[in-house]
């Protein structure tokens, strides 16, 4: 090691440097003590055994300044923070293994009598990861090493899947969380510019704000608890404006300035009044603050079923069939974030690390017709998942005349109609307000065509009778009409089927890894938690394969499918087929 921290402090009071460590070696008698102890080997072992360790020091050196103290060596936290997301440690009982497990040393490069580091240096490096892109260029370097020793890589097939993931916060009503947002800017306040709340706070302040807020659903006097609570508020974001000129806004007084302006506003007297859906507005929920504690996380709604406050994670993974499945990618969006705009970010980082898969297989909510040709215009990926079906009532309703019954002239710009009527107008294409859905070409008919028709009830049941057609425009139209068919072939369907899988491993993660929680507050801190999980699992993973690097076997057949099998008797090979 270069340096050894023993008190958490060390770290924020000087300015750290990196040191390379040159041609770092396993010490023999760590090598000799974790081969005798651990004959079969451990994740651990194998980390340092096949790859030669997940990173350098080198990887990380523009990371830390020139000058200053030099610091512990960040390839053995990065190693240490996975080792850790690979076990379920904490940051205490990850320090203690580094101190007292073999393996760990080994991994680690460490001698058998080295004291390791305080615990604290974990969530001091977590601080610096979870800085810009590093997480994500952390997870760049861990797969060029999986590249190098050929446990990975281009062109293959890939499927990606989401999942919610809950913030680290309290469930609040808006009543608590405007009244706990004013008890943690009054605590920040208090840690930075105590002097600011003289004359302000007084007993009243202390018994409303002294403790953590626990109104529950229905408190007393609510009315009077709101205005109270606002009231509050004002005064103290008026305190902190007027009597600190030199004070900046912390983050809990920041985040109480945006949840006074979303939850109260003033009336025409200039009397501060609650917010409602009728009386001034709510905020949607991609911008509503849902924790003074956490500004990034959001409450969304799926459906009567699924409602959370957190973020959304976005995991990819390969699955051809004559390898182990690698975790390529990791986005963590924000919850109001709809998963087909997740997908160009996905396809760019998996350019960068040159990775990009052949065909890339996606539920339906990750298609749209413009991210499709996006992704084959730019990256020669094939994106696979059901198209949005016809939006139209006809094609709901499976009755009368939908788009697709409509003959459509690209070079005359006209449509014509199953009745023979041909467009009186062609208008577009119109950006729609979307940015997953295509851009929109809106054809007319007139009423003296329409009116008169004698199926026009089945064709539109507009007031004015007039049937208009809206439809993407050639490319795209084109795309559309090819996908769509092809998606009715039983070669299609067996292949997509393969997109199934990467549910278990969104299971895994949520329940094997704990992802479903965040650690951390924050969207850095927890897409950080997401990066590191998914280096745990793809160790854990490719750890466990045979040195011949064959895929596992097939599960073998039960007793009861091995007599099925032997008196000819057909059984499904899936629980989704209802034969064999």
């Amino acid at each position: 090691m270069l340096g050894l921290f023993r008190r958490p402090m060390q770290l924020s009071r000087c300015t750290l440097s990196l040191r390379p460590r040159p041609g770092e070696q396993v010490p023999s008698l760590t090598a000799q003590i974790a081969r005798a102890s651990n004959p079969g080997g451990t994740t651990a072992i194998w980390v340092r055994d096949r790859l030669g360790g997940l990173w350098n020091d080198e990887d990380f050196a523009d990371w830390y300044p020139r000058d200053g103290r030099p610091g512990l060596s960040p390839a053995q936290l990065a190693t240490v923070c996975v080792l850790q997301f690979l076990l379920g440690l904490s940051d205490r009982q990850a320090a203690e293994a580094v101190r007292c497990r073999i393996d760990f040393k080994y991994a680690l490069a460490l001698e058998l009598d080295d004291p390791g580091f305080h615990h604290s240096v974990l969530s001091d490096f977590r601080e610096r990861l979870a800085e810009g892109d590093r997480a994500d260029r952390l997870l760049d370097l861990a797969l060029v090493r999986l590249k190098d020793a050929g446990l990975v890589r281009e062109r293959t097939t890939q499927r990606t899947d989401s999942t919610h993931v809950l913030a680290a916060v309290r469930d609040l009503t808006r009543l608590e969380l405007v009244t706990e947002a004013v008890r943690a800017a009054l605590e920040e306040v208090a840690r930075t510019a105590a002097h600011l709340l003289d004359g302000l706070v007084d007993e009243d302040w202390g018994r409303r704000y002294g403790r953590p807020v626990r109104l529950g659903k229905n408190p007393t006097r609510p009315k009077t608890r709101i205005l109270a609570a606002g009231d509050d508020a004002c005064r103290l974001l008026e305190r902190l404006r007027r009597h600190g000129p030199g004070y900046h806004l912390g983050p809990q007084a920041e985040a109480l300035r945006q949840l006074v302006v979303q939850n109260y506003y003033l009336d025409a007297a200039g009397r501060l009044r609650w917010r409602t859906a009728d009386d001034g507005g709510l905020p949607p929920s991609s911008s509503a603050i849902v924790s003074p504690y956490d500004t990034t996380a959001r409450y969304v709604r799926h459906g009567h079923i699924i409602r959370w406050k957190g973020f959304a994670a976005h995991v990819t993974e390969t699955c051809a069939s004559d390898s182990t499945n690698v975790i390529t990618d990791v986005a963590t969006t924000s919850a109001a974030t709809y998963d087909a705009q997740a997908l160009p970010g996905i396809h760019t980082r998996l350019a960068r690390r040159s990775l990009l898969p052949g065909e890339h297989l996606v539920d339906g909510g990750y298609t749209s017709l413009v991210h499709l040709e996006r992704a084959e215009r730019e990256h020669q990926v094939t994106v696979s998942g059901p198209l949005p079906g016809n939006p139209t009532r006809q094609h709901r309703q499976n009755e009368g005349f939908g788009r697709d019954d409509f003959h459509i002239d690209f070079d005359r710009r006209q449509v014509t109609c199953p009745q023979g009527q041909v467009s009186s107008s062609w208008h577009g294409p119109y950006p729609t307000s979307s940015p997953t859905a295509a851009p929109l070409i809106v054809a007319k008919f007139t009423k003296g065509q329409c009116q008169p028709c004698p199926v026009r009830t089945r064709c539109t049941t507009a007031r004015e009778g007039i049937r208009t057609v809206g439809f993407p425009p050639r490319e795209l139209r084109d795309l559309q009409v090819s996908v769509r068919a092809e998606q009715q072939t039983p070669e299609w369907k067996a292949r997509y089927a393969v997109r199934s899988g990467v549910e278990g491993t969104i299971n895994e993660f949520a329940h094997g890894h704990g992802m479903r929680h965040c650690r951390y507050r924050g969207q850095p801190k927890a897409h950080l938690q997401h990066i590191l999980t998914a280096i745990a699992v793809n160790i854990e993973r490719l750890s466990g394969r045979t040195p011949s690097e064959e895929p596992p076997s097939p599960r073998p057949p039960t007793s009861f499918q091995t007599f099925l099998d032997q008196h000819g008797i057909p059984r499904s090979k899936s629980w989704r087929t209802l034969g064999s």
